[in-house]
């Protein structure tokens, strides 16, 4: 893909609903933080039908199903995902996540190296899950939806 088709099909804003955020540690908030700025930073990101970005894209949860809301000029369209498929994968996820945290601060670098391990294998697995659920809706890569990923992670717990 040309350059200047990647530069029309990204997210240039994304905002997280307030009200569906869960209430996060502090290392959970550096990783969604984390998550924005690489987001926006570089991103693939290609709704179907749209026509050329850039676009605002605004997450949220709406009746236990997850909301993109995504405009460009002329155009605004709102796709909703069961978060049924994700409970799984994000409840180990989090599991994980907790365990690799508590290891940072107490165990060996073999320890911490084998959660993060795991840990980047279930995120890749909800990652790749939601491009699948996106399919027909938006196109992104892997990094992308990596991104997208953790901050859908911000949200679940709440709704």
């Amino acid at each position: 893909m040309s350059t200047d088709a990647r530069a029309n099909h990204r997210i240039k804003s994304i905002e997280i609903d307030e009200e569906s955020l869960a209430a996060a540690s502090r290392d959970q908030e550096q990783e969604r933080q984390v998550a924005i700025f690489d987001l926006l930073e570089g991103n693939y990101f290609e709704p179907a039908e749209a026509g050329d970005g850039p676009y605002d894209v605004r997450l949220s949860l709406i009746e236990n199903r997850l909301a993109f809301d995504i405009a460009s000029a002329g155009h605004a369209r709102r796709h909703l995902l069961s978060l049924s498929p994700f409970r799984g994968v994000i409840k180990d996820y989090f599991l994980i996540c907790d365990s690799y945290y508590s290891a940072i601060r107490n165990s060996s670098p073999q320890q911490i190296e084998a959660l993060d391990m795991g840990r980047r294998g279930l995120h890749n697995e909800g990652s790749n899950l939601l491009r699948e659920r996106l399919e027909g809706k938006v196109k992104t890569d892997l990094d992308t939806a990596r991104r997208l990923f953790t901050l859908i992670c911000a949200l679940h717990w709440r709704g």
